[in-house]
């Protein structure tokens, strides 16, 4: 339940780039007030019957305020010119797909991104001069890139990448990490720091 003395900061304006952020962001910015579920439901609020009681009238307006502050917030959530193009939709459910249609793109898009992403990720290599932290960020980006396209992708694989791919400087750390630790059961975050 969500509670009125919360104060969160308004939600990113998307301008057109980083529609996978911008709709996670979205997408908890809408939870923490309760109106993400309502977004998908996209139900209309039920006509009150004749003589309704105080707690019927109550809980439309409710619904009608809940309604209104989500259609609000994708609407003042975007840049002028992407709001042009979803201020004609009916719902913010009807908003909300035209704009992860238009930007996340159709099923065979994001397959499409999928593979150019995995093969990133199979290209990646650690260079000599760069440090672990930078290897990690640029792994953590293309993965959570890939999952936010609805792709699975094992940790096993991510660790196997890494592990095979670290420069011999590494070596000796990686000897006794191995001797110290089940590799097939730790994360990424703490291989890193291990490293």
């Amino acid at each position: 339940m969500t509670s009125n003395n919360l104060l969160l900061n308004s939600p990113i304006i998307f301008t057109g780039k980083n529609y996978h952020i911008w709709s996670v962001k979205m997408q908890s910015f809408l939870e923490a007030y309760d109106l993400w579920e309502i977004v998908f439901e996209n139900k209309p609020v039920a006509p009150l019957p004749t003589n309704p009681t105080v707690a019927q009238i109550k809980f439309s307006s409710e619904e009608k305020a809940k309604k209104s502050k989500e259609k609000s917030i994708i609407q003042n959530s975007v840049v002028e010119s992407i709001f042009y193009r979803i201020m004609a939709c009916n719902s913010t459910k009807e908003a909300w797909n035209k704009l992860n249609e238009e930007y996340q793109g159709s099923d065979r898009t994001r397959q499409m991104q999928v593979l150019n992403l995995k093969r990133d990720f199979e290209e990646l290599n650690m260079q000599e001069d760069k440090t672990i932290f930078k290897y990690s960020d640029r792994i953590s980006l293309i993965i959570n890139n890939i999952k936010l396209l609805g792709e699975d992708f094992p940790d096993s694989r991510i660790m196997e990448k890494v592990l095979m791919t670290l420069p011999e400087r590494f070596e000796s750390k990686f000897s006794s990490l191995e001797e110290s630790k089940d590799l097939s059961k730790i994360s990424l975050g703490e291989l890193m720091s291990a490293l």
